[in-house]
């Protein structure tokens, strides 16, 4: 396939840009079966899967290149297929291909029609060089010639596809506005919760002076954590496996920063204000509320991304306000169980 030399017509129908020049295997073949069509008709441009069809020639399943390389000749292809295949209808344009490579990271689909037969496959190198052109000669070459794009090649296409989606500032508006309606509501929620306490906060005003670092520490963290793991997600598929490994690491380390910084602050209003009982209470808050904000800055984006919703623009409104909220509710709390 000839990549075009411009941005491709978003508009255009996506089997107009899927290449023909693919073998497909029969689901009852054996590996070895399969790597003698595969030799004889040829791989085409590139090859970065291998498509299963059943007798009905209709999508089966499909065999990544280094499962078909390593399984013994004599491996049934049905044994070592993946049968839940992603596709893309024929229907669909190449604006609706982006969203699929966005949101999947894959680095081709299959192209089917109503009957779930093969018409084509549609890989990412249709944008890659457009999208990519910012980056050094040396990096596109490599692309290139292996035919496959980093994780950045995913990110810059939500971009691209923002930029279309969004295309006035009446649009942008009705895009950005709902998210910013969560921080007002979390706002509006803390400053209830609040004044619930005003009690307490009146029996230990050095409560009040903290408050603001409260919430800007806890803001820092949950936005820290969620920036590595918007990071993270941009190159892997959320599993429970990763959720459990990431979930133990951004404990601890909330852990060590809340305990490190419950620390500080408390000597420091114990030295200005000689004030233990206060020291206490801000402290162990903040050691408290540090191990929430970064559960919610893993959790949130994760779960944004589980449901195909943009964790670039979404996760930090909604973080924010709970990170806030739950500082707050922990803040307030354990004030009043000290000092009632």
């Amino acid at each position: 396939m000839n990549i075009a030399a411009g941005i491709p017509n978003f508009d255009a129908a996506v089997a107009d840009h899927a290449r023909k020049d693919f073998p497909l295997l029969d689901a009852d073949m054996t590996v070895g079966t399969a790597l003698e069509r595969i030799r004889r008709e040829g791989v085409g441009e590139r090859v970065i899967y291998f498509y299963v069809v059943d007798e009905q020639e209709r999508l089966a399943g499909v065999v990544p290149t280094r499962r078909l390389l390593t399984a013994s000749l004599e491996t049934p292809l049905s044994e070592i297929m993946v049968r839940r295949v992603v596709t893309i209808p024929a229907s669909a344009t190449v604006l609706d291909a982006c969203e699929f490579f966005v949101l999947y990271k894959f680095l081709a689909f299959p192209v089917v029609d109503e009957q779930l037969r093969v018409i084509g496959i549609i890989d990412a190198n249709l944008f890659a060089e457009e999208i990519l052109e910012a980056g050094d000669s040396e990096d596109r070459s490599r692309s290139r010639a292996t035919g496959l794009v980093g994780p950045e090649f995913f990110e810059a296409l939500g971009f691209r596809i923002e930029q279309i989606r969004v295309a006035s500032p009446w649009r942008g508006f009705r895009f950005r506005f709902p998210w910013l309606l969560v921080t007002v509501t979390g706002g509006t929620l803390s400053a209830i919760l609040a004044g619930f306490f005003q009690a307490t906060l009146a029996r230990s005003l050095v409560l009040a002076f903290f408050l603001t670092m409260v919430l800007a520490l806890n803001e820092s963290v949950s936005m820290q954590s969620m920036s590595v793991t918007i990071h993270a997600l941009r190159s892997i598929s959320v599993t429970s496996g990763w959720l459990a490994a990431a979930f133990r690491r951004e404990v601890i380390t909330a852990l060590l920063l809340g305990v490190a910084c419950g620390l500080v602050v408390s000597a420091i209003v114990w030295l200005w204000r000689n004030d233990f009982t206060g020291a206490l209470v801000i402290g162990g808050s903040i050691a408290v509320s540090l191990v929430s904000a970064c559960v919610l800055g893993l959790g949130i984006p994760s779960l944004l991304h589980r449901f195909k919703l943009d964790p670039k623009i979404a996760a930090g409104p909604v973080t924010l306000a709970l990170a806030d909220f739950i500082a707050l509710v922990i803040y307030f709390t354990s004030a009043w169980l000290v000092l009632r």
